[in-house]
């Protein structure tokens, strides 16, 4: 995976790699993402047989080949021309779940003629006609679930953006919206953000539990509420009607300081097994960076993950062969990781223990 971050890295502007890797503030959400990862011990078993491993499942009802789906990021052209349709051929080939962000770069039906699994991830607007529309049209192209992300009622303060000034060049959109709303993402800030302008613009601060309630009466599709970290936010989703929560933080872009996501997640496990058993599944995101994390954060009780960065380097390295790429070693690195902590299916994993390997940072995390 870091060999494909090294080669994004070659191929994109640093403009275009501080807006894909920077995070919010001081970044010390972003690194203690990692960082929680990395001290995520799993007690392996031995003398199982592992000479086969099953990592499929269901994740929200979807078929998974791995216990995996491509989280939804924004504006995928800006990475590669053919953007989102590459992504999500690479997923449909990888047989996960492809979410797609309301500020895709093609518009959802495009994108679902691929013949991906889709989900739609849904941005809270100002304007509630222009959210039911929104839901109508995923409804109608096929998608699977609503991914609802609830952790941005304004967008976090992203330096490396606003020092570049950042703006969308001329010809990327976000195709699934308005022309007209769109225009100012387009138009430079002095010592700002154009995209966080618009985010200001669109988005609705004032979004509550109560539009929650709103949305679930106006649609059958299964609902995922993404961007929780606390076990009494996930108990309401779940009350609400939700089929899944998702542990995430916005991979360190929102609140900096915010609890990493491997340190949040025992704990909204608890709550909503304890509550709710499986009828509400726990994903997580925000720094899964190979198979390992996905065998720790199994281990945590997630029942899969969202893979947000490592896609997008695959995308920059090499269009849709690239990511195919990256999502083919993470199912061989987990794999790998299942037989060598004895684990022949996603149940056994499930039953593995954890514990924390000690920090040797010397108390500096960044």
């Amino acid at each position: 995976m870091a060999d494909f971050a090294e080669l994004a890295r070659t191929v994109l502007s640093v403009e275009l790699w501080d807006w894909l890797e920077g995070g919010a503030g001081r970044e010390r959400t972003l690194v203690g993402n990692r960082g929680a990862f990395d001290r995520v011990a799993v007690v392996p078993r031995v003398l199982a047989d592992v000479s086969s491993c099953d990592p499929a499942c269901s994740l929200v009802g979807s078929p998974a080949a791995l216990p995996v789906a491509v989280a939804p990021i924004a504006y995928q052209r800006l990475f590669h021309p053919e953007g989102e349709l590459a992504v999500a051929r690479a997923a449909a080939d990888s047989g996960v779940p492809y979410t797609v962000s309301t500020l895709s770069s093609v518009p959802m039906e495009e994108i679902a003629a691929t013949g991906a699994t889709t989900w739609f991830q849904l941005y809270w607007l100002r304007d509630k006609g222009a959210v039911l529309d929104l839901v109508q049209r995923a409804e109608a192209i096929g998608s699977e679930a609503l991914v609802l992300t609830v952790d941005v009622p304004v967008m976090g303060r992203r330096l490396r953006d606003m020092r570049h000034g950042f703006a969308l060049p001329p010809t990327i959109r976000a195709a699934n919206l308005d022309g007209g709303a769109m225009s100012s993402a387009h138009e430079r800030v002095e010592r700002g953000s154009a995209v966080a302008a618009h985010t200001a613009s669109a988005f609705a601060p004032s979004f509550t539990w109560y539009d929650i309630e709103w949305l679930r009466e106006r649609t059958g599709l299964p609902l995922v509420v993404k961007g929780l970290s606390h076990p009494a936010d996930a108990l309401r989703a779940a009350e609400l009607g939700a089929a899944a929560v998702v542990v995430s933080n916005h991979g360190g872009r929102q609140l900096d300081g915010a609890v990493p996501t491997a340190v949040a997640l025992p704990g909204v496990v608890e709550a909503v097994r304890g509550a709710f058993g499986e009828s509400c599944q726990v994903l997580v995101d925000s720094g899964i960076r190979g198979g390992s994390d996905v065998l720790g954060a199994l281990a945590l009780g997630a029942s899969g993950v969202l893979l947000g960065r490592p896609a997008m380097w695959g995308l920059a390295a090499g269009g849709e062969a690239g990511c195919a790429r990256v999502l083919s070693l993470l199912g061989e690195e987990f794999r790998h990781a299942m037989a060598l902590a004895g684990c022949p299916d996603l149940a056994a994993v499930a039953r593995l223990r954890t514990t924390t390997m000690p920090c040797h940072c010397g108390g500096d995390h960044q």
